[in-house]
């Protein structure tokens, strides 16, 4: 697909969900760029499953920029397990407002974030290669928010993001059918963690006859994380809270 076809589909998608107000007049080229180097690269290292232009406007793009919406102006955030700049990349260029912290373990999609981020020009968004749990000795409640999509279940999820998020800061957790599960059995860790659940958004994404529903899972840090969390991966997995 050429990018003027790009263009136009992802406008059109974005408008059918109600996301026109994130489209500033650089946006949409900051998308395609992303979209095409996300296609040149996902052909020889496995950043996405989903391929298709339409899909991935509609399964990636719009999915994140939903986030759009929710978190605080001017915000310090970070977003554990950003794979290949999910919800990142598309969430600094609706966001510009936002200071971005993309955190993975995989060295290979760390280095393609900061690629796309230098190559569209996304100032607010850092890179950093290390395991969440780790990452957390050195900037333990250094965050007003994080975010995580499909990383894990709620319950280990937790444990990776609470603890580096400041007193009164936001946690989401995106998720898709099994959100209200993972919910119930993730109470006792963020009880433990210092959160508490506040609401959850419902959404549908939809484009011509296809339908995506999600739930994004918030919570706020209401209190300190007790300093032997987060433990080592092996124990979190191992023995969820």
């Amino acid at each position: 697909m050429n990018t003027n076809d790009f263009e136009i589909l992802l406008e059109s998608i974005l408008t059918e969900n109600n996301l026109q107000m994130h489209l500033r007049k650089d946006s949409l080229s900051k998308l395609t760029l992303f979209y095409r180097k996300l296609i040149e690269v996902n052909a020889h290292t496995n950043l996405t499953a989903i391929t298709e232009p339409g899909e991935i406007v509609l399964k990636h793009f719009a999915d994140c920029i939903i986030l759009a919406d929710i978190i605080p102006q001017n915000a310090v955030l970070i977003d554990v397990g950003c794979g290949g700049g999910f919800p990142s990349i598309p969430l600094a260029i609706a966001r510009p407002d936002l200071k971005i912290t993309a955190l993975d373990s995989t060295a290979k999609k760390i280095s393609f974030v900061k690629s796309v981020a230098e190559l569209i020009g996304l100032y607010n968004v850092d890179t950093v290669c290390a395991r969440a749990e780790e990452y957390a000795q050195t900037k333990r409640e250094s965050f007003d928010a994080c975010v995580s999509r499909a990383v894990a279940r709620l319950n280990i999820l937790a444990e990776l993001c609470l603890p580096l998020i400041k007193k009164n800061g936001m946690f989401c957790a995106m998720k898709s059918i099994s959100a209200a599960e993972e919910l119930e059995e993730s109470k006792p860790a963020t009880d433990k963690l210092g959160g508490i659940f506040k609401k959850s958004m419902n959404y549908e994404l939809k484009h011509n006859n296809e339908r995506v529903n999600r739930t994004i899972l918030i919570f706020e840090k209401v209190g300190k994380t007790p300093g032997q969390y987060p433990r080592k991966f092996n124990q979190i997995k191992k023995n969820p809270l």
